[in-house]
């Protein structure tokens, strides 16, 4: 029982980035009204977005900037890739923000468009006035 509370502890992080997902999921795939939708799909990203910056980190490591000189004594000190932070992970979760806003910024303005054609956000109400026509 305690190993299993010790693991639990260890990765409460991951929990909540679950639960956070979870939540974003239901929304898209419960929520009747469009703008719900939307909400949720950015709640979903950003908790894909905090998972994968946590599994970038490393606990004991540096940012991999040398301070190291340059020639002959530079030599001496040897480089432990080990000792260093991979960067990639963060630099592409930057990317994905952008990639987010850009989302959430065309589906909102879709979701004005369609305000906009069907006096409406609710899907049934959509669905009937598309099925009328």
């Amino acid at each position: 029982m305690d190993d299993l509370l010790s693991k639990i502890a260890g990765g409460y992080n991951y929990i909540a980035y679950i639960t956070i997902m979870m939540i974003g999921l239901y929304a898209v795939i419960a929520k009747r009204n469009l703008v719900k939708k939307i909400i949720g799909m950015s709640i979903f990203q950003t908790a894909i977005i905090l998972f994968y910056i946590s599994i970038g980190a490393k606990k004991g490591a540096t940012i991999p900037i040398l301070m190291h000189d340059h020639g002959p004594e530079a030599a001496e000190h040897a480089i432990k890739a080990a000792d260093y932070i991979n960067p990639l992970p963060h630099v592409l979760m930057l990317t994905a923000i952008v990639v987010a806003v850009a989302t959430l910024g065309v589906a909102l303005s879709l979701a004005v468009k369609v305000y906009q054609r069907y006096g409406t956000l609710e899907e049934p109400e959509i669905q009937d006035q598309i099925n009328k026509s």
